[in-house]
């Protein structure tokens, strides 16, 4: 894959997944196996299945991104909202959370959250934790371009407006974004990631001028202290979904 070692990918599960929305697990006896599986998005906070022990630390070879539409969880057809995927980047780094589960359970599940619904395709990498500990195989769910779900590159603006005035069944698309950034403060404080602490910034300082309440999304009342490279502030239309006053701060 574009030369990086680091990134072991089997085509034909790839292939499976895509075209069948199959897992990489290939028949029963293999899904008795332990397996770990990497999340880079909303399964950092929020992994929705039973898991044996989770580990905090990076793969190489990707970039995380905005960049995949979704229209069940953080969106509808309408107004698609915008959820992580991962972009190969022979440099990149990406930060987040493998968790370690035996069985079929979990991988239905995820076949169901990352494949069918958020039209995700699966690969595998290897998981570097922070410490001492050896890398570890992982399974990871990769929106790629092409899916009937992608929305592709935009400026970081363009990304915050979407992402302020959209939402699904699982919630607002700024919970999405304001959890993810909350767990990589507290989990993996020494991480970076522009791409995501400077949407962050852009939707707080927006939301602080629209008078949403943040806490509603589990994000803090306080703004975060804003970027001097911050993209500059651009008027949102919010009518559709905020009342005429200020709303009242909700405690998660």
């Amino acid at each position: 894959m574009n030369g990086n070692n680091d990134v072991d990918v089997n085509s034909k599960q790839i292939d499976d997944a895509n075209n069948n929305n199959n897992t990489v697990v290939k028949d029963e006896e293999e899904a008795t196996e332990v397996l770990w599986v990497f999340g880079y998005g909303s399964l950092c906070w929020h992994p929705g299945f039973e898991f044996k022990r989770d580990l905090s630390g990076h793969i190489k070879g990707f970039t995380r991104r905005f960049w995949q539409g979704n229209t069940v969880h953080r969106g509808t057809e309408e107004k698609p909202g915008r959820v992580a995927t991962l972009v190969e980047d022979r440099n990149g780094v990406t930060w987040g959370r493998a968790f370690e589960f035996v069985g079929s359970a979990a991988l239905s599940y995820l076949q169901q959250r990352e494949c069918k619904l958020g039209g995700y395709i699966v690969k595998r990498t290897h998981f570097h934790p922070v410490g001492t500990d050896p890398p570890i195989s992982v399974l990871v769910y990769v929106a790629i371009p092409g899916n009937k779900d992608w929305l592709g590159d935009a400026s970081l603006e363009t990304i915050a407006h979407q992402v302020i005035n959209t939402s699904g069944v699982a919630g607002h698309n700024i919970e999405y974004i304001l959890r993810l950034a909350k767990f990589m403060r507290e989990f993996l404080p020494a991480a970076r990631d522009d791409h995501l602490f400077t949407l962050e910034r852009i939707i707080r300082r927006h939301a602080a001028a629209l008078k949403i309440c943040l806490r509603q999304f589990g994000g803090d009342v306080e703004t975060a202290p804003p970027s001097p490279n911050a993209a500059s502030s651009s008027t949102f239309q919010f009518a559709d979904r905020l009342p005429g006053k200020k709303l009242r701060c909700v405690d998660m």
